[in-house]
């Protein structure tokens, strides 16, 4: 009888495109991959892979091994999200994944006021400007900056978020169209910003793009160009000044999300209704009124 370790590493085998990498995923060494793979295919009385120079490659058999291991892994993904939201005490591990800028100038001190209130939840801080997984559980809470969160997560609006464009404090413009620029790169709010700077100046006049708010923030502040920012964090840097009012091409709002299955789970209520108090008196600040 098959265990779920043997579906988990056709898996990994497959994912990888050959065993040294599927290895290196698992923990394990090639010859140790390349014996549970022979000891496998010996068991089951049939080829899972074919050994082309390219890497693996799924036979059929092999195929409907990593199909019922994704069904697999998402039953138990499904199951674990469950049985977390019955938590009924605010204690334990909390995954929060938040953009990188947000979590520079604003998330740490209420992440300190909230682990003052409730010492027993442990945070696992995931900075990205990607949006993490809920569903697989990549992170139990997402602070997210977008027009339109997903309909499989639930949450609430926390603020609306401007944008605007920003040069350096201590220089003089003239033309904005014929000075510089630095851009967020098309990963980015799915190219949102990379669009909006198109508009506004030549190819030739983008010097840089980048893929992080906090690193278009150093760049606008070290002089490489003219570019647009939030708000919240421009008008907060002594080395910047606005030189646009807030976009409405640019604008966008701030969630706190949740998968369905966890919005009970104490530890996440918590943090949600924590996050909603914070925010609230911060909001001039978020929406281009005011530092």
């Amino acid at each position: 009888m098959l265990d779920w370790d043997e579906f988990r590493f056709v898996k990994a085998v497959s994912e990888r495109g050959g065993l040294t990498a599927a290895a290196a995923q698992l923990g394990i060494n090639h010859s140790t991959a390349f014996r549970r793979l022979t000891a496998l295919e010996t068991k089951l009385g049939a080829r899972l892979f074919e050994r082309l120079r390219t890497g693996y490659v799924p036979t059929p058999c092999g195929q409907a091994m990593v199909e019922a291991a994704n069904r697999i892994e998402a039953d138990v993904t499904r199951f674990e999200r469950r049985a977390a939201g019955r938590s009924e005490t605010p204690s334990g591990e909390l995954r929060v994944t938040a953009p990188t800028s947000l979590a520079v100038e604003l998330l740490m001190p209420i992440l300190a006021e909230f682990g003052a209130r409730y010492p027993d939840i442990r945070i696992e801080l995931l900075l990205a400007e990607a949006a993490l997984n809920l569903s697989r559980r990549d992170a139990d809470v997402a602070i997210r900056a977008s027009r339109d969160p997903s309909e499989t997560l639930v949450g609430r609006r926390l603020a609306a978020v401007a944008w605007a464009i920003y040069g350096r404090a201590d220089r003089d413009y003239g033309d904005l169209t014929d000075e510089a620029w630095v851009s967020p790169d098309p990963t980015v709010a799915g190219g949102t910003f990379t669009r909006f700077v198109g508009a506004q100046a030549a190819a030739d006049r983008v010097r840089l793009r980048i893929n992080t708010v906090t690193g278009l923030e150093a760049a606008v502040a070290a002089g490489l160009g003219i570019g647009p920012l939030p708000c919240f964090s421009g008008d907060a840097n002594p080395a910047l000044r606005r030189l646009s009012g807030p976009q409405p091409d640019l604008g966008v709002d701030l969630w706190v999300l949740t998968h369905p299955d966890l919005r009970h789970a104490a530890r996440v209520r918590v943090f949600m209704e924590h996050m909603a108090e914070a925010i609230l008196p911060l909001r001039p600040r978020f929406e281009g009124l005011g530092v």
